[in-house]
């Protein structure tokens, strides 16, 4: 229906005009909406779309319109509200938007935002096409009023929510409503409020393209966005993909402050601490007075134990500390400052305590107070715990300058770290690595006199060692001695030397010597292999069976298939029980378990001197396998004892005699009376049993 006249219509057209026009406006001293400023789905109208150019004019607005409908009311019409709607002004407060428990926005690098990275704003006239579920819809011509509601944020605007700005956005960043039908990303129809329209997707010069890849586009070419999903995925606890995200925001616009800011948060839950280092300093490079990440960089200094660095950084001229990470801070410097005295003056096992607690305090980060720990560990001759702590340190690598000269007991930390590890290399034997560590911490701090001192030792021990070994291959064995004894003068806590002259003793007869070397070895490394052959060796020599046999045995079990062990206490147990009067009958090395079918045969085994062990067994049971090649090994660690297997199926009259109603069940005898029964027992509670009545 048409009309000729300034009709009825047509005046309800121009009060749509009017209310459109001061929509338009922008009112300066209007606060109410400044709340709305960082809302994260909020997001201009774009009045500058190619498919509906609608153009502003500085001497007010024209706006023409062709409608072809016969309805008497357009759907989506703007009607409504009469007062003006208020655009909110963005805020221009610096670093808003930083990871502190809100997702605020943060200003982008250059100030005005301006048009967004990848979006042109189109001069085409030409309408755009767009797909249609039952048709084909054309772009309005330019200065047209759509019919229908604008909104790029992904949401419907209510009527009366036209705002304007100064962006562009091509179609396929936000959604819209044109003429009659609906208009969605991904081709999701959108509710009309006046009449109804039909779905439409969206094609772009990119081509059709899927509501959540198009959302990915969008958030790609802008910051905030990035910045925002940053920060959700941060609360998340999703560190990896918030990284991503804040990856994509600094590439775009890398002179952020509050993006390198955000990152080292993102690291910090990803424990990549020197990388978070760097990104704060970054931040605080590009903003010296960015609060808040010196705050960051402070607990991260703190967490690393480095309480001068943090202090620095917590500690703001006019700025309060956040009362808790002081009251850390505190804490820290206390107990590293005793532990700092114990080592000084060579207190290990304070050294340790104030060490620990230094961690618990909130350095337990640190890698520095991790080697602390192991160097004190070392001191008190515990090698094995010692290796163990220096291998859990903390993983950092020193990636500014600040941490590089940081200093930890008088040395640089990194440098630290290299000559604890060198003391522990010269303790385990591996002169070549201690050598290579103390080199390096030379290297890093050439000024330091301890890590200096202990260089030249190194150096002076790797010597008479060689020396020694040399000699004791020549078998001038007194010469060998003295040279391992200047190493040890230089490194007192040396277990290899200790066991390389107990070497030298055994050869030159002088066990008792041999011995207490070998103890000293052995206090320093409890486990040393070496050091327990050579002292049970020096116990047989001095018949002193019953510590040779205790060596022995620890040997057995961890070389359980070496042969010499296995011989070696076989004689030492003959040798303890003929020292005690026992009668010893038809003792030999590398006996087998014997298999006993016949009652009168289970008898005399049993009344043999000696104890006899029976395993009451069944061929068809789960247990009974798996623990008999046990046995065997038993069998050949304690030869003093007679082994014996019955199978209860075979012989079920020995099993009766016996009482036996479970399998595996071990019996063991003296002198043909039953002095211990076990049903079911496991391997390590079977082998105490045996071991106690093979004395």
């Amino acid at each position: 229906m048409s009309y000729s006249g300034k009709s009825q219509s047509e005046l309800g057209f121009d009060t749509l005009a009017d209310r459109f026009r001061k929509s338009l406006s922008y009112d300066d001293d209007d606060k109410d909406n400044a709340d709305n400023t960082n809302k994260p789905d909020f997001r201009e109208l774009d009045l500058g779309s190619p498919v509906s150019p609608l153009r502003t004019r500085t001497s007010g607005l024209t706006i023409t319109t062709t409608t072809t409908s016969s309805s008497s009311s357009s759907s989506g019409s703007v009607s409504g509200r009469t007062g003006p709607n208020v655009i909110p002004r963005r805020s221009d407060s610096n670093h808003s938007g930083e990871l502190s428990g809100s997702v605020e926005s943060s200003p982008t690098a250059g100030g005005s935002r301006g048009f967004k990275l990848g979006h042109r704003r189109s001069d085409s006239d030409g309408s755009h096409p767009l797909a249609h579920s039952g048709g084909s819809v054309n772009s309005p011509a330019v200065n047209v009023l759509p019919t229908g509601n604008i909104c790029p944020s992904g949401k419907i605007l209510k009527t009366g929510m036209a705002s304007r700005s100064s962006r562009t956005d091509v179609l396929g960043s936000g959604t819209g409503n044109y003429g009659h039908g609906s208009i969605m990303r991904g081709g999701v129809a959108a509710k009309s409020g006046g009449g109804v329209g039909g779905s439409v997707g969206v094609t772009s010069s990119r081509g059709v393209v899927g509501g959540e890849s198009l959302k990915r586009e969008m958030w790609s070419n802008d910051p905030e966005d990035l910045k925002r999903l940053g920060n959700e995925q941060h609360k998340k606890g999703h560190f990896a993909e918030a990284l991503s995200l804040y990856d994509k925001a600094i590439a775009i616009s890398p002179g952020n402050a509050a993006y390198h800011c955000n990152r080292a948060a993102a690291l910090m839950g990803l424990k990549r601490l020197s990388e978070a280092v760097k990104e704060c300093a970054e931040a605080i490079r590009l903003d010296p007075g960015y609060v808040r990440a010196h705050h960051r960089l402070g607990s991260l200094f703190l967490s690393l134990g480095q309480v001068e660095n943090a202090r620095k950084h917590l500690c703001l001229t006019g700025h309060h500390p956040d009362p808790g990470e002081f009251q850390k801070l505190q804490a820290v410097e206390k107990h590293l400052n005793r532990c700092v005295d114990a080592r000084r003056v060579g207190d290990w096992r304070s050294a340790l305590r104030e060490g620990d607690a230094t961690i618990a305090s909130g350095a337990d980060s640190s890698p520095q107070l991790f080697a602390c720990r192991a160097e004190a560990l070392l001191k008190l001759h515990q090698l094995h715990d010692a290796d163990l702590s220096l291998s859990n340190l903390p993983n950092f690598e020193p990636s500014t300058l600040s941490c590089s000269q940081a200093k930890f007991f008088g040395m640089l930390s990194e440098a630290y770290l290299f000559f604890v590890r060198g003391q522990i290399e010269m303790a385990l034997g591996r002169f070549e690595n201690a050598l290579m560590a103390f080199e390096k911490a030379v290297q890093i701090d050439p000024q330091n006199m301890e890590v200096s001192v202990l260089l030249k030792n190194v150096k002076l021990v790797g010597r008479a060692r060689a020396r020694g070994n040399d000699l004791f291959k020549s078998e001038r064995f007194t010469e060998a001695c003295s040279a391992y004894g200047e190493g040890l003068r230089l490194d007192p806590s040396n277990s290899v030397l200790y066991c390389n002259r107990a070497a030298c003793w055994y050869k030159l007869g002088q066990w008792e010597q041999s011995i207490d070397d070998c103890n000293q070895a052995l206090r320093i490394q409890p486990n040393y292999t070496k050091a327990l052959l050579r002292r049970a060796a020096s116990n047989s020599k001095l018949e002193r069976w019953e510590e040779a046999v205790r060596d022995y045995e620890v040997l057995s079990r961890d070389l359980p298939y070496d042969k010499e062990v296995a011989e070696s206490l076989f004689h030492a147990q003959v040798a303890l029980k003929k020292s005690r009067g026992e009668e010893i009958f038809n003792m030999k090395f590398g006996g087998e378990v014997e298999l006993v079918s016949g009652l009168e045969q289970f008898r005399a085994a049993i009344s043999s001197p000696g104890a006899s062990v029976v395993h009451f067994k069944a061929a068809s049971n789960l247990q009974c396998k798996q623990i008999s090649p046990f046995l065997d090994t038993l069998c050949s660690r304690y030869p003093s004892i007679n082994f014996l297997k019955v199978d209860v199926d075979e012989s079920p009259t020995i099993a009766n005699a016996e009482n036996v109603r479970i399998v595996p069940t071990f019996k063991i005898y003296k002198r043909g009376s039953r002095v211990k029964e076990m049903v079911c027992p496991s391997p390590e509670v079977l082998e105490y049993t045996v071991r106690h009545y093979s004395f």
